[in-house]
C-alpha cells in the first residue's frame, strides 16, 4: 500500500500534512473523472488546472502530482472508507473546496453524468458538506463555465 494511504487509513489518522492533503484531493478528483468509465482529456486538463491554481504549481509539478494521484486512486479503498478518512484528516473549509473542485471536474466535459452526480452526492455527504452547499458550489461552477 502506498505510504499516504497507509497514514490516511490508520485506525486514528493524524491530520494530513500539506503534501498528503494535496494528493488526497487530487486522487478524489481522479476517482470522480474515472467514475463514468471514460477518463477524458478534458477532465485530466481540468484536474491539472485545479491543481495548478489551488497550489500555485508549474505545469511539471501539477503533472507529477496528477500522476501520483492516479496511482493513489487506483490503490485506494472503496469511496466510503477513502472519503471518511479524508473527513477525519482534512479541515472543513478544505472539504468544501474539494466539492467545488469535484464539480469543476464533473462539468469539464460539458456533460452531467448520473454516475458522477451520484458520486458527488456520496462524497459530499461522507465528508460533511451539505447538499445545499454542494448545489450552490455546482451553480457557481456552472456560472463560471458560461
Amino acid at each position: 500500500m502506498l505510504p499516504m494511504l497507509k497514514r490516511l487509513l490508520a485506525p486514528a489518522p493524524a491530520p494530513l500534512g500539506d503534501q498528503d492533503a494535496r494528493l488526497a484531493l487530487a486522487a478524489l478528483l481522479v476517482r470522480l473523472a474515472r467514475t463514468d468509465g471514460n477518463y477524458e482529456a478534458a477532465e485530466s486538463r481540468e484536474i491539472l488546472a485545479i491543481l495548478s491554481r489551488r497550489y500555485t504549481l508549474d505545469a511539471a509539478s501539477a503533472a507529477a502530482l496528477l500522476q501520483e494521484a492516479e496511482a493513489v486512486e487506483a490503490n485506494a479503498p472503496d469511496t466510503v472508507r477513502f472519503t471518511r478518512a479524508i473527513k477525519d484528516a482534512v479541515a472543513y473549509e478544505d472539504r468544501e473546496k474539494i466539492i467545488e473542485a469535484m464539480w469543476q471536474v464533473a462539468l469539464a466535459d460539458g456533460v452531467r453524468n448520473d454516475d458522477e452526480n451520484r458520486l458527488l452526492r456520496l462524497v459530499a455527504n461522507l465528508i460533511g458538506v451539505s447538499d445545499l452547499d454542494s448545489a450552490l458550489m455546482r451553480q457557481r461552477v456552472e456560472a463560471a463555465n458560461r
